[in-house]
């Protein structure tokens, strides 16, 4: 058996773009940390109205904005600057970073081991998609987690 192939295929499992599997995703999560979330000053940018619709159908949000350093809560959470402080287990990283910005956070997401990550519709870096997915982290990219519940999953 051709053991580089089988590796090579083992990390591949882990680039998530079924149906399936991302309806599995959100059905396993309940913790969802979104790295780059707005504040409600920005109530009509999805970095601010997605994380609150999942908060809404039920899922735990915390909050990892990138700017807003004088903002401490956001949706009633806490605000964390980094998601190596968020105590416990992280299911699921929203990331809402442009592109060329989510290679900044790589060593972050690694370091608070979450089971997934999610790379809001739009973007993508599929760079970073492979060492997350080498890492054992399934990663979604540009799919909105909100479309993707609404259609999946429903309130719940």
């Amino acid at each position: 058996m051709d053991f580089d192939k089988l590796n090579e295929m083992d990390w591949r499992s882990n680039l998530i773009n079924s149906e399936a599997e991302i309806a599995h995703l959100l059905r396993e999560a309940r913790r969802i940390a979104v790295l780059g979330i707005k504040p409600e000053s920005h109530g009509m940018q999805p970095a601010y109205y997605v994380p609150q619709y999942m908060r809404n159908a039920g899922y735990e949000i915390i909050p990892v904005p990138v700017y807003y350093p004088e903002v401490n809560e956001l949706m009633g959470a806490k605000v964390y600057r980094d998601l190596r402080d968020v105590p416990g287990e992280i299911d699921m990283v929203n990331v809402f970073r442009r592109p060329q910005d989510i290679p900044k956070h790589t060593d972050e997401i690694l370091e608070a081991k979450p089971r997934s990550v999610w790379i809001q519709s739009g973007l993508r870096n599929d760079d970073v998609a492979e060492i997350l997915a080498k890492a054992g982290i399934k990663v979604v990219q540009d799919l909105c987690v909100m479309v993707e519940h609404r259609a999946l999953i429903g309130r719940r």
